[in-house]
């Protein structure tokens, strides 16, 4: 079971990550995304900056979700997922997003937000 109620709290957790033009570039082009597990992920090849700035990105993150974890009495990967599932709501057309069978795609004009069926 997901820990849901965690969801407004992440809501404002997970955007406070600051993210830099090269992120942003990045993003823009497809070469990294979200992950259904609440970090970003590299898709493509990218520069060692980038590298190093998802990184700095995801360490933060994981900050973030061991924290409110430790708060509400969940697990970090739970609290990780279900911050997965509110970051992937968000993707833009255009942006890359990975699901759990390990599959990179880049979200297409008219599909709708790729939310997997656990987090309805």
């Amino acid at each position: 079971m997901r820990p849901w109620f965690l969801l407004g709290a992440l809501a404002l957790a997970a955007p406070a990550v600051a993210q830099t033009p090269a992120v942003n570039a990045a993003r823009a082009v497809g070469a990294i995304g979200e992950r259904y597990d609440g970090y970003i992920g590299v898709a493509a090849p990218v520069s060692a900056t980038v590298r190093s700035q998802v990184a700095t990105i995801n360490i933060h993150r994981r900050s973030l979700y061991s924290n409110l974890a430790a708060r509400k009495g969940a697990s970090p990967q739970d609290v990780g997922i279900t911050a997965g599932c509110e970051l992937l709501s968000r993707v833009a057309v255009g942006e890359t997003y990975l699901l759990s069978d390990g599959v990179w795609r880049r979200r297409a004009p008219g599909q709708g937000a790729p939310v997997p069926a656990y987090c309805r």
